[in-house]
């Protein structure tokens, strides 16, 4: 090009030598703005203050948009990338208003604007309900576990109060998250039951709710118990039954016939711990031969009970009286 007199100095063009609006995005080509082009310092802070957002796109084939954040040697980095297009996912997470406290952890409000917030971090811990039972010792066993929080398939321990000793569940079936049946073979004792999920998250019943135990057998057949002498005096029989704990004994007739002194009733008394019945006047005010039926009842320390019928006679017209165990 040909200049009438000198030449211009040939020199870059500055921002001062452009006027606004000369340099538009139309009369730029495409990728004419190089990152070789752009001095380092040329993009500031207060060139790149993004209203009301700024968007980080996905290459339109398979790599998602994602901010990464370097460390201060920009040798490592973190990111934060958008779900896959899959997911058709589009929500905001927006932020606490404070710190929060120490070991807390963000949780979402589960709505569409997804206030986070700080929260305490709590497991998710079984818990056993507090119900007793009591099951036969040294046999296989099924019943159900209750609680809260149980997860499928649990672990379930069984553990012995008096000495600590574990017996694991031979088989567990997740009927729902308050609901467990166990199978188990367990000695005689009492135990704690423990649940423990997949997570690792466990909790133990606060008292030995599972008992195995054998149920009271009586040694004393049934029926008679022989015969004694109407206003007879002293021990007029005596029954017996085995558990592996103590034993009480009672009569359960209703009304009662062994006990009291009204018509019909043999005007003895049942000793609790021993079984022995005893009298200070057989039969009472009866004058006739009777025939007492009654029923008596073995109890365990377990609660366990077995009742069996047993009748008494009483007779008249003879002296003395006799005592048939």
């Amino acid at each position: 090009m040909a200049y009438v007199g000198r030449p211009p100095a040939n020199a870059a063009l500055t921002a001062a030598d452009l006027e606004n609006g000369i340099v538009s995005a139309d009369k730029l080509a495409t990728n004419a703005v190089t990152e070789v082009k752009v001095n380092a310092d040329a993009i500031t802070n207060a060139k790149t203050e993004f209203t009301p957002g700024l968007t980080i796109k996905g290459d339109g084939s398979s790599a998602d948009g994602k901010i990464i954040l370097n460390c201060s040697q920009n040798t490592h980095g973190v990111s934060i990338a958008g779900p896959a297009h899959g997911a058709a996912q589009s929500y905001n997470l927006v932020l606490p208003t404070s710190v929060g406290t120490s070991g807390q952890v963000l949780a979402t409000n589960g709505s569409n604007t997804n206030q986070l917030s700080w929260v305490d971090a709590v497991e998710a811990k079984p818990t056993v309900a507090d119900v007793s039972q009591t099951i036969a010792p040294a046999t296989s066993q099924t019943f159900n576990i209750t609680g809260t929080g149980f997860v499928s398939i649990p672990i379930v321990e069984f553990i012995k109060s008096d000495t600590g000793a574990i017996t694991r569940a031979g088989a567990v079936t997740f009927t729902n998250a308050t609901t467990l049946a166990v199978t188990v073979t367990l000695a005689s004792g009492a135990y704690y039951v423990r649940v423990e999920n997949n997570d690792g998250n466990a909790g133990r019943s606060a008292n030995a709710i599972i008992t195995a135990s054998t149920a009271p057998v009586w040694s004393t057949a049934a029926g008679s118990l022989g015969s004694a002498a109407g206003n007879f005096s002293g021990t007029v029989a005596t029954v017996a039954a085995t558990s592996d704990s103590a034993i009480t004994y009672s009569e359960v007739s209703s009304p009662a016939v062994l006990i009291g002194s009204g018509s019909g009733q043999a005007n003895c008394a049942l000793n609790s711990s021993t079984g022995a019945i005893t009298t200070t006047d057989f039969g009472g005010s009866s004058t006739a031969a009777t025939l007492y039926t009654f029923t008596l009842r073995a109890t365990d320390a377990e609660g366990q009970t077995a009742d069996r019928v047993f009748t008494l006679q009483s007779s008249f017209g003879a002296t003395g009286g006799g005592q048939f165990n």
